[in-house]
């Protein structure tokens, strides 16, 4: 069962990483590509919007893989005059307050856009509607969550540093 949990982590990470560069890539190519045709007084009129929507994904996606590297943006004036114990349990605080406000956001995230979807209208984007194109917030919120949860969980039942 362990080595089903761990193929499916290191699927579920090749997938998102691979997300982050087909996104960096399509921003750079297209961004490049609309400032060359700008030079003939043409462009795309659809890749302003595009490139919009993509920076958005970008840095949520790059946001949930921040912190499954624990690369997030800390502030840490307490740790280094701690000993293992306290900073295990300092980290059990944290991530679990960090979980408590990106569930919170997550919640935020998911009223947001059942809102865009019930009183949005009409409006689209790129071919499709607002609320589609902000479904990134509660799915990176939402994986940002679990992961600080589940880093609180194990430090709070493993062994001190």
């Amino acid at each position: 069962m362990a080595a089903a949990f761990r193929f499916l982590h290191r699927l579920f990470r090749r997938v998102e990483d691979a997300a982050v560069v087909v996104i960096l890539a399509a921003m750079i190519v297209l961004a490049c590509l609309q400032v060359a045709m700008r030079f003939f007084d043409s462009g795309l009129p659809w890749a302003d919007a595009l490139l919009r929507y993509l920076v958005l994904w970008g840095g949520m996606l790059g946001a949930a893989a921040a912190t499954r590297e624990g690369r997030h943006i800390t502030i840490d004036l307490v740790s280094r005059f701690l000993r293992p114990a306290g900073r295990r349990w300092l980290g059990v605080l944290v991530d679990g307050f960090s979980a408590a406000v990106c569930f919170f956001l997550l919640y935020a995230a998911v009223v947001y856009v059942k809102n865009e979807a019930e009183f949005g209208g009409a409006q689209t984007s790129l071919g499709l509607a607002y609320w589609q194109l902000n479904l990134i917030f509660p799915a990176a919120f939402a994986v940002i969550a679990a992961r600080f949860a589940l880093s609180a969980l194990i430090s709070a039942w493993g062994k001190a540093e």
